[in-house]
């Protein structure tokens, strides 16, 4: 089934809202079916399970055809364009009453993504982008940092679930910290790259993230000029993700990954 950027983004709205109206009535609640994923810090409750169930209704009313990719509920079907979804990035935020966190829904092709969404429901603040247009927030044109002096930055970053990994992320933080305005970590991928994307972070950086953790967001941090490079795996943990205007990009890589 075959659609233009603007038809795939109106669906992708479309689930996120779908999905928002599923955690808006929870947050601020005691959550039922908490358990644990990957270890004891990486969570999961009944209201990610029925934000992707939302999402996953929306796609299979408008675009049946489509493959899917979700954070709780794995990869289903086999269509040329994939939806890759986060129903609530930030689980950790959204259980602890802390009001970050957001809905992300990309679609992609064999060439990366089409089209991507992040909504954040607390704030209604919808950041959106497909590949040929313009990044916007609430339909208004959005613009990155253009910041040339990396000793005046204000970059966000994450840690994993992995005690291990975040202990070598420490390490990290140590080099960045002091060669930067300052550090921001609020627990919400989607939220870190498209807060950057409209200029209130200047760069973010982060490993361990996962890709329905950063295929919207990516994709408008780009759109709103940012430059973006894969972290590869290394002793410094996992791969990850490097988004930052031009003229301080390779200063933080090199920070970053030690070199």
């Amino acid at each position: 089934m075959s659609a233009s950027e603007s038809d795939l983004l109106a669906v992708a709205h479309e689930a996120a809202r779908a999905a928002a109206r599923e955690l808006g009535p929870r947050f601020g609640h005691r959550q039922r079916g908490i358990r644990t994923k990957s270890g004891p810090t990486d969570l999961v409750s009944d209201a990610d399970l029925a934000a992707e169930a939302a999402i996953r209704a929306v796609l299979a009313a408008r675009r049946p055809a489509d493959s899917i990719l979700g954070e709780e509920g794995g990869a289903s079907g086999d269509g040329e364009l994939r939806w890759v979804i986060d129903p609530l990035d930030g689980t950790t935020n959204f259980l602890f009453g802390v009001p970050q966190f957001a809905v992300s829904v990309a679609c992609e092709d064999r060439d990366g993504p089409l089209v991507g969404v992040v909504l954040d429901p607390i704030r209604d603040e919808c950041f959106a982008a497909t590949r040929s247009g313009q990044a916007t927030l609430n339909g208004a044109q959005i613009a990155a940092s253009e910041r040339q002096d990396l000793s005046t930055a204000l970059v966000a970053t994450g840690f994993a679930y992995d005690a291990a990994v975040r202990a070598r992320q420490a390490e990290v933080l140590s080099r960045v910290l002091p060669r930067v305005r300052d550090i921001r970590r609020a627990g919400a991928a989607a939220l870190d790259l498209t807060w950057t994307a409209c200029d209130r972070y200047d760069a973010y950086y982060e490993r361990g993230i996962k890709h329905w953790d950063h295929a919207a967001g990516g994709l408008i941090a780009a759109r709103a000029g940012l430059s973006i490079r894969t972290l590869e795996a290394a002793e410094d943990g996992p791969e990850g993700i490097l988004v930052a205007p031009a003229a301080l990009l390779d200063e933080l890589l090199a920070l970053v990954t030690g070199d």
